[in-house]
């Protein structure tokens, strides 16, 4: 199961509930784990790091960019510093190792890395395939899609209490909720990839 970003303790916490109190821990982690998923959807992709390397294989064709210094191929994001980068076709693969990892420095700075540059070199012709064997994701869970989370969720558990999207207090009345929480987009706005949300 996909982790949750966040945590049941800190919900707890910003809804006012106590630390002891067990009884709404389903809802709760029901309400975290919807968060967390509907925040992978929003941005076309996913803020924790595969527990053991896997390997992918990606077309050429389509995702790679030309750059001055060589050919830049856009891969799903990779939170760890040890690849195993290939090239071929069906079942013959290359092993190569003359390739930079893109951005620069994404890694120390707790970031992804998107994209392998073929120095001064190409990836081949279109029909060509790169196969990765690595840890797929984010080196560490960035704290905006942690609060992001921990905002959604603490709607969505409250959503219980508010049938139809209509929730009112004595002081404001009636109100309805908005689709989208604006402080939510506002945190994973910068996260979302191109095409997404």
């Amino acid at each position: 199961m996909a982790p949750y970003y966040g945590n049941t303790a800190a919900l707890k916490e910003r809804l006012g509930i106590e630390a002891a109190d067990t009884s709404r821990d389903t809802l709760l982690a029901a309400a975290l784990a919807a968060a967390s998923r509907g925040i992978d959807k929003a941005t076309g992709r996913r803020f924790w790091l595969d527990d053991v390397p896997v390997q992918r294989t990606y077309r050429t064709a389509g995702r790679v960019v030309r750059h001055p210094d060589g050919d830049l191929l856009l891969v799903d994001d990779i939170g760890s510093p040890h690849l195993v980068v290939e090239v071929g076709s069906g079942t013959s693969f290359t092993a190569v190792t003359d390739y930079e990892t893109s951005p620069d420095n994404a890694l120390a700075d707790n970031k992804p890395i998107t994209g392998l540059l073929r120095v001064l070199g190409d990836w081949g012709l279109e029909t060509t395939r790169v196969r990765i064997s690595t840890r797929f994701g984010w080196p560490a869970e960035p704290d905006d899609i942690t609060e992001a989370s921990l905002i959604q969720a603490s709607r969505l558990y409250r959503r219980k209490d508010s049938p139809e999207g209509v929730t009112g207090s004595a002081e404001w009345g009636v109100v309805r909720l908005s689709r989208r929480d604006p402080d939510v987009w506002n945190l994973i706005e910068p996260y979302v990839l191109p095409g997404f949300g």
